[in-house]
């Protein structure tokens, strides 16, 4: 008797399934939705303007670099440069590092893209340059590593002072209480260094004289705020 009722029970089943297949085999197929999202319009109105050239950063830093550059001030006389009318190349610029081998790796790693630099001489012993370094900025933020990279650097002394430069956000500029040897001469530097989108800023200047605060800081503020 339970074996009679158990198969009376897989017959059951068995049907069912049989019957349920025939029903949904005589169906029309269900419409799968569409894989592409539909058209969105447009909203009605004019598309804004774009940002004029004065106001449009990448605009002006994808120009002529060499442009963003502060002038020679009147008086001063241009200055020995490393550099081939006004631009620096990668080769000459990791000269500038105290391992230039290690700085000519670590730059192409930042991505650097190109630099402009422009060097004078004012009051008759105070040196400026002055060196705009620009970065691709596509995989890491090369502008903004190699300030932060400098500031490392510059304060690590224990006669440097550092200032804020206005306007930069985390911009410093430094000075140094105490002469360095140079071309076997005693000179006072300062140095200031900064970023804004893709372009770091380098200053430095060395005089027989102390530097002041005043004289970096505003140099620095002013070469900004051309970026």
């Amino acid at each position: 008797m339970p074996a009679l009722l158990a198969g009376a029970a897989a017959l059951g089943l068995l049907s069912g399934l049989c019957t349920g297949y025939l029903i949904q085999a005589g169906r029309e197929p269900t419409r799968l939705p569409p894989l592409s999202q539909p058209r969105l319009d447009r909203t009605a109105g004019e598309a804004s303007a774009p940002l004029p050239a004065a106001r449009d950063r990448k605009a002006e830093t994808d120009g002529d670099l060499r442009r963003l550059l502060l002038k020679k001030p009147d008086g001063a006389r241009a200055a020995e440069l490393m550099a081939e009318d006004s631009w620096m190349s990668l080769a000459r610029l990791a000269k500038t590092y105290t391992n230039p081998a290690g700085g000519y790796g670590w730059l192409v790693e930042e991505e650097f893209r190109r630099a402009a630099a422009v060097a004078w001489i004012e009051g008759g012993t105070r040196s400026v340059e002055i060196r705009l370094l620009q970065f691709r900025q596509e995989e890491v933020l090369g502008a903004r590593e190699e300030a932060e990279n400098s500031y490392g650097w510059a304060g690590r002394d224990n006669d440097a002072e550092s200032w804020a430069i206005p306007g930069t956000g985390d911009g410093k500029a430094y000075t140094y209480r105490a002469p360095r040897t140079r071309d076997g001469v005693k000179v006072y530097q300062a140095r200031a260094h900064a970023w804004r989108g893709g372009v770091s800023l380098q200053i430095w200047m060395n005089d027989i004289k102390p530097i002041p605060k005043k004289a970096i800081v505003d140099l620095a503020k002013r070469q900004m705020e051309r970026l």
